[in-house]
């Protein structure tokens, strides 16, 4: 079996740092993707996918992407079940990132430290992502 996912979009707020009971920093942000096709009015539809980023990953995306940043995220899908307040049952689809590697500068950034043609920097998580049941969001 095979559950891997490659999304690239932008950011569509900047990442939220949250810390789960156990003290693991886990990270919020979503992710708008262009579909690859147009609709009759000759527009692009967007989806708007949720990212979840565990341990370092979580802080590192949380210090350096912000909204706007145009990026790369591998990972796997995540559906998991939870019920609200009120006794409603709820499913949320969000992409846990094993990776994420930026593929523009930040703005104001010195066009010199930047090689062009040089890799983008790229962020990698801790084996063993977190489980769903510390989820704080």
């Amino acid at each position: 079996m095979l559950n891997r996912i490659i999304l690239i979009g932008r950011l569509t707020r900047d990442p939220e740092l949250r810390y789960v009971p156990s003290g693991q920093p886990v990270a919020g942000f979503t992710l708008a993707v262009d579909r690859p096709f147009v609709n009759q009015q000759g527009e692009r539809a967007t989806d708007f996918i949720d990212v979840v980023a565990w341990r370092r990953l979580a802080e590192q995306v949380t210090q350096h992407l912000s909204k706007g940043r145009l990026v790369a995220v591998e990972g796997r899908l995540q559906i998991r079940s939870y019920e609200t307040q009120d006794g409603q049952k709820r499913k949320v689809a969000e992409v846990v990132a094993d990776a994420v590697r930026f593929l523009d500068r930040k703005a104001g950034a010195a066009t010199a430290a930047v090689t062009p043609g040089a890799p983008a920097p790229e962020m990698e998580a801790e084996a063993g992502d977190g489980d769903g049941d510390d989820v704080p969001f």
